[in-house]
């Protein structure tokens, strides 16, 4: 079994679970942005936005550089990696158990069937 820190990948998976979260880290992987840029296009409040900022932080997916007093938000993808390799795990699993399936599948095929179990007799 592939061990995973599950804190952080609570975290993730709680910070890609909402479509605002996931809008501001499309926005962000195109470069920084202030805050005040991502909140643009939202119809939110700025402190709606900044809640939605700490999530992201907390789960380590974006970081916060200070230029005097605006502050400019940064996509790291690097957060994400816990999360890809859980989902590749279980992926390679699920790919196994539909191959597995498919050979019982074709071994238990009654003969004179072809592939979508239509006869092929007479």
């Amino acid at each position: 079994m592939v061990k995973y820190n599950e804190r952080a990948l609570d975290a993730t998976f709680h910070a890609l679970a909402d479509p605002t979260r996931r809008a501001i880290l499309a926005r962000l992987s195109l470069g920084q942005v202030s805050v005040g840029e991502l909140a643009k296009p939202f119809e939110m409040s700025l402190p709606a936005v900044s809640k939605h900022l700490k999530v992201l932080e907390g789960a380590q997916l974006i970081t916060r550089h200070r230029d005097g007093r605006v502050s400019r938000m940064e996509f790291n993808p690097d957060a994400m990696m816990g999360a890809v390799d859980w989902i590749t795990h279980y992926k390679k699993f699920w790919e196994s158990q539909l191959d597995k399936l498919a050979r019982f599948l074709e071994d238990t095929k009654p003969t004179g069937e072809d592939n979508n179990g239509k006869n092929t007799k007479g």
